[in-house]
């Protein structure tokens, strides 16, 4: 059975990606007078397709037309079709997805720098940088991914690269779209939105429902799904076209709140062979809930075609508690979940606490309040220009960022029993004695890029400094009031210049070479001598156009001098996120991305295929041992776990102006989730797993379409994860149908 799927993932292809032959063989622009798309908006990183290809660097660009097309509402479906990309899913919704660029750790997104319209739009990029939030894909216009040198322009993480989230802009006239869905698992999605633009004046109002039961079966029925929303408006102002200095105004605003009954607690091997969709009696209170709000500024300034100023002032405030299962307490010996579902044989009676096959008694079953509140904001400003000589195009930007932001920790643990199957509150904790902490950074970023043409040749060298103040002030868990009298503070800070260079050499319209170097760093924590991450990152690429064969292979290396980890919870740690060293690390892999439209020829229809191919190689370079739970004593030679060596991405989809129909598949290889060497053990595997999905799109009218999405078409049962605390599926069979409109 296998093999067939494997035959059948190489004659398959993605849409997703896809769009790039057609794009490709439509535009001819090799004209000097196509830089002028130089001037890029501060809320794209290239802004279409032509610019990501031409990049002195490997980036990729998620178009409008690709996201509306397949419809998905899950960001890790979107992302895994481009080579590079690693994702380690958690929910099965795409609710807070752990994201890998290049071999990057890929928990909770922490070593990316993720952004919304330009933006930093984790919840404390410098200080608390897990992605405990991530923009919900459903409201967005495009998605670009940034894995190539050169990026010293977006920080403070550059050594993977950077995703920006587009968000839906405001249209040139009025238009608007109502799209409606249900489905399995009792899942719906309504989305509306509607804009318009006048001489002076534009605006864009859009809302987003997504909510489901869930496919995860707990006692008595009890909802395992989510409902979330989303809420954005955005007004401009700008002067008249005719104006000799062109301005403008945006302001946007989101709001966002979520409550989903999510859990760390996953399940021993056994019970996930036995059916992986169930879920412990123990885990009957967890549940997130959280809500998030934007504000962000924009105001843009054309002196000339030449020179451009934009400036963001943003803010940023995000407050969330993930009440969960944390420990069971058994015979006077307290036990993390994650050691009791590892080693169920060690902690029988925990074992049958967590299960509810035996009673537990008072204050047996800790429940933490994670209670966190976060705060991001800053002011930032691009300056852009660029002039023409004979044979040469010269483009200078310069960038600077002042940056605060701030992760609170107020937390407390509540006490259950659990009788027949059913958990019952026997002890309350109080707020703020668990956890009673603020981390928080203070950082000033600035960088330079020079982009220099001359007929063939695009040479990109630029610098980037970072100045970080990092901090944490613990205030202890007996002063709940924050009177100071236990306060303790430390900090550390960092001063460090980022260079990089990167180029592109064009033979002709069809052939290209492009590469560079660039250091990678990633903030240090808060201890003070705590030194950042550290990297020097290596690729070499070709994009060619073969008898229309279009696409892109890249080597790349990274070598890191000082790896750092940090102690999640959502890794299998205590949760403390005190970072530690690693040491020196190597990664190094290959990317392949190939796109042919069968029917090129044909003007009626289209037949894209593409191949998109991942291999990627890690070792430690040295021996340490940490606390953390999936690196543990790691021995020269061994392997970083949750990244997969081979993965391969193939859809093929047949399209008319009238209807679509895309099918999706992907291989995802086997990974460790312990660091290691050789064979891996079945309790620190996961293995690999075929998944196809199907996307159809029917135009009834030029205004109204009908839609269908088929998720795990095989109804294959894999497992996506051990941490945070036990095995993970990913999401089993299920159909969505919906209808949209669109005026």
């Amino acid at each position: 059975m296998k093999t067939k799927l494997l035959l059948l993932l190489l004659i398959v292809t993605s849409s997703l990606t896809a769009q790039n032959a057609i794009d490709s063989t439509k535009t001819n622009l090799d004209s000097i007078q196509s830089l002028e798309e130089i001037l890029i908006k501060t809320n794209v990183i290239f802004g279409n397709k032509y610019l990501a290809k031409n990049r002195t660097g490997s980036a990729y660009y998620i178009s409008p037309s690709e996201l509306k097309k397949l419809g998905y509402t899950d960001i890790n479906r979107v992302l895994k079709t481009v080579p590079g990309v690693t994702i380690v899913e958690e929910d099965g919704f795409g609710l807070r997805p752990n994201i890998s660029l290049r071999g990057t750790s890929a928990e909770r997104s922490a070593k990316i720098s993720l952004m919304e319209d330009g933006v930093l739009i984790a919840p404390a990029p410098y200080s608390a940088s897990a992605a405990y939030y991530f923009p919900s894909v459903g409201r967005m216009e495009a998605v670009e991914i940034l894995k190539g040198s050169s990026q010293v322009q977006y920080g403070p993480f550059t050594t993977g690269g950077a995703i920006n989230m587009v968000s839906t802009q405001i249209p040139d006239s009025f238009s608007g779209r109502i799209k409606a869905s249900y489905g399995s698992f009792n899942s719906g999605q309504i989305y509306a939105t509607v804009g318009d633009s006048h001489e002076n004046f534009g605006y864009n109002i859009e809302y987003l429902n997504f909510n489901s039961d869930g496919f995860k079966n707990l006692l008595n029925d009890l909802n395992t799904g989510f409902d979330k929303n989303d809420v954005v408006a955005k007004f401009r102002l700008n002067t008249d076209k005719e104006a000799k200095i062109q301005q403008s105004f945006e302001t946007k605003f989101q709001f966002a709140d979520e409550v989903s009954n999510e859990t760390y607690l996953g399940l021993t091997d056994a019970d996930f062979n036995n059916n992986p969709f169930d879920r412990y009696a123990s885990s009957q209170e967890d549940k997130m809930t959280n809500e998030h709000i934007q504000l962000l500024l924009t105001h843009n300034i054309e002196f000339s075609k030449k020179f451009a100023i934009t400036t963001n002032g943003y803010f940023n405030r995000f407050e969330r508690n993930w009440y969960k299962l944390n420990d069971i307490t058994a015979n006077g010996d307290n036990v993390s979940i994650a050691n009791i579902v590892s080693n169920p044989e060690l902690y029988p009676t925990h074992f049958n606490y967590m299960t509810g096959l035996e009673n537990a008694p008072e204050d047996a079953l800790t429940v933490k309040a994670n209670n966190r509140k976060y705060i991001s904001k800053g002011v930032q400003t691009k300056l852009d220009y660029h002039f023409y000589g004979e044979n040469t195009f010269h483009d200078i930007e310069l960038g600077l960022r002042y940056h605060y932001d701030e992760e609170d920790r107020f937390q407390w643990k509540d006490y259950y029993n659990i009788v027949d199957n059913t958990m019952q509150l026997t002890t309350k904790g109080i707020p703020g004695t668990d956890a009673n902490r603020i981390s928080s950074a203070k950082a000033f970023a600035s960088y330079v890029m020079y982009k220099f043409k001359y007929k063939n040749l695009t040479l990109t060298p630029g610098l980037r400094y970072e100045n970080i103040v990092l901090e944490r002030e613990n205030y202890g868990t007996n002063d709940v009031n924050r009177t100071g009298s236990d306060l303790s503070i430390r900090e550390n800070k960092v001063d460090i210049f980022i260079p990089g260079i990167g180029f592109n050499y064009k033979f002709n319209n069809n052939y290209s070479v492009f590469g560079g170097v660039h250091k990678g760093f990633s903030p240090p924590g808060n201890e003070d001598g705590q030194k950042p991450e550290e990297s020097i990152n290596y690729e070499l690429g070709t994009r060619f156009n073969y008898n229309g064969i279009q696409g892109e292979v890249v080597a790349f290396y990274n070598d890191y001098s000082n790896l750092l980890g940090s102690d999640l919870a959502a890794s299998g740690g205590t949760g403390s996120l005190d970072v530690f060293n690693a040491g020196e690390v190597a990664v190094k892999g290959i990317e392949v991305l190939l796109n042919y439209d069968v029917l090129k020829s044909n003007t009626a229809f289209d037949l894209p295929i593409t191949i998109g191919y991942t291999f990627t190689d890690t070792e430690f370079l040295n021996s340490f041992g940490s606390d953390d739970g999936i690196w543990g004593t790691v021995t020269e030679g061994d392997e970083i776990p949750y990244i997969a060596k081979h993965q391969l991405n193939a859809s093929v989809g047949f399209e008319h102006k009238k209807y679509s129909i895309n099918l999706n598949g992907r291989y995802n290889g086997e990974f460790r989730t312990v660091s290691g060497s050789g064979f891996i053990p079945e309790n620190q595997k996961v293995d690999s797993a075929i998944v196809l999905d199907l996307a159809g799109r029917y135009n009834i009218t030029s205004k109204l379409s009908t839609t269908l999405n088929i998720i795990n078409l095989l109804d294959n049962e894999y497992a996506v994860s051990r941490v945070p605390a036990g095995l993970r599926p990913g999401h089993p069979f299920g159909v969505y149908a919906g209808l949209e409109f669109q005026f």
